[in-house]
């Protein structure tokens, strides 16, 4: 599967919007709009929190509700990596000085002309298509726990060679959470958090069903208790 370029375009103007919107179209697979920069905000925060990221965020600087720098300001502190777009009438210094340590690739200034935002957006594409790492969701990727032990994630199937290992609901939920986390010490009471969703759950209770997957696993058993501490699969 080839790599799926996103680009999210804020400005306020139709028709300056309707503009780079369609250019943006001829070039990016993906192209979401708002017309402002709190709408630029909760776009990109939504996806954000989906685990989905725009390649470049385009925007102009002056616009209602939030203008576009301090919405760039805003993402850069969650997103530090993110790169930006600034489209703007204006050559005020102030606006160029508080964008210096922000992520801004290149600036489109008004009026557009489209033969050089057509050129740089295809630059900018090519370079993002050189540096992407293919998008292979790590959760599809089959993982190898130890010599004997495969784990699907996807699937949340455990595997001994090409057999799968009988797991109850509960037994799967623990190694799923345990193989997100694999290499870290997860304590008792993240484990019930995560498993039973309940961290008034016994220990005596999270101790059988342990004791169940390691039963399970005892050909190679990759459930490690760090006493006073929790478990880990190192």
């Amino acid at each position: 599967m080839s790599r799926i370029t996103r680009v999210l375009l804020v400005e306020d103007e139709e028709d300056a919007r309707e503009i780079l919107g369609f250019y943006l179209d001829t070039i990016f697979d993906e192209v979401e709009v708002a017309s402002n920069g709190q709408v630029g905000f909760d776009k990109f925060l939504r996806a954000h929190q989906e685990r989905k990221y725009f390649d470049v965020i385009v925007t102009d600087i002056q616009m209602p509700d939030k203008d576009g720098l301090t919405m760039l300001e805003e993402i850069a502190a969650i997103h530090e990596e993110q790169k930006f777009i600034i489209v703007s009438a204006f050559k005020d210094e102030e606006y160029l000085f508080r964008s210096i340590n922000l992520n801004v690739v290149s600036y489109f200034v008004k009026p557009l002309v489209v033969e050089n935002i057509m050129q740089i957006l295809k630059k900018l594409k090519n370079s993002i298509l050189e540096s992407a790492i293919p998008e292979i969701p790590m959760d599809n990727k089959p993982i190898k726990i130890n010599s004997t032990y495969i784990y699907d994630k996807a699937k949340r199937l455990l595997y001994d060679g090409k057999e799968i290992v009988s797991l109850s609901k509960k037994e799967t939920s623990l190694v799923d959470v345990m193989i997100s986390k694999k290499g870290e010490i997860i304590t008792n009471e993240n484990l019930k958090k995560e498993v039973w969703n309940d961290v008034n759950t016994s220990d005596a209770t999270l101790r059988t069903v342990i004791k169940r997957v390691k039963d399970k696993i005892s050909k190679n058993d990759f459930i490690v208790s760090k006493k006073g501490l929790g478990y880990i699969i190192e």
